[in-house]
């Protein structure tokens, strides 16, 4: 009984740690977007030349999908080990929301790359 105990709380411990890592991550994943975009928007400001923000979006959309996807992960695992129905009811409503927020953000970012493609086409036409 006692190896029990120590084998479960082991395998908690593993867990908590894993998720803390997991959000990390996540985190560390918006912070490095969000730091390359406002680089790059302070440099197209600084420069004052016409830039395509629609890049920089994208840039930052890609990042925060990421996040999104290691942010779930984290929840996921917090309910890995012996979950209550509360706290499977609170996965279900959070993998939803985010789920739909990067679905919504990947439309986003697949239109923007399409509405970007086009741009250059229509570009490269009048040049030539």
């Amino acid at each position: 009984m006692n190896a029990t105990l120590t084998a479960e709380t082991l395998v908690q411990n593993l867990v908590h740690w894993l998720r803390l890592a997991v959000e990390i991550t996540g985190a560390c994943a918006i912070g490095i977007g969000s730091a390359i975009s406002l680089y790059r928007f302070a440099r197209a400001l600084i420069s004052q030349q016409e830039t395509d923000f629609n890049a920089i979006r994208l840039t930052l959309a890609r990042y925060l999908a990421l996040a999104l996807e290691f942010q779930l992960g984290a929840d996921i695992l917090s309910t890995a080990v012996a979950p209550s129905w509360q706290e499977i009811g609170k996965l279900g409503a959070i993998a939803v929301i985010r789920t739909g927020l990067n679905f919504f953000l990947s439309k986003e970012m697949e239109e923007e790359k399409k509405a970007s493609a086009g741009e250059a086409d229509v570009q490269a036409k009048a040049k030539g």
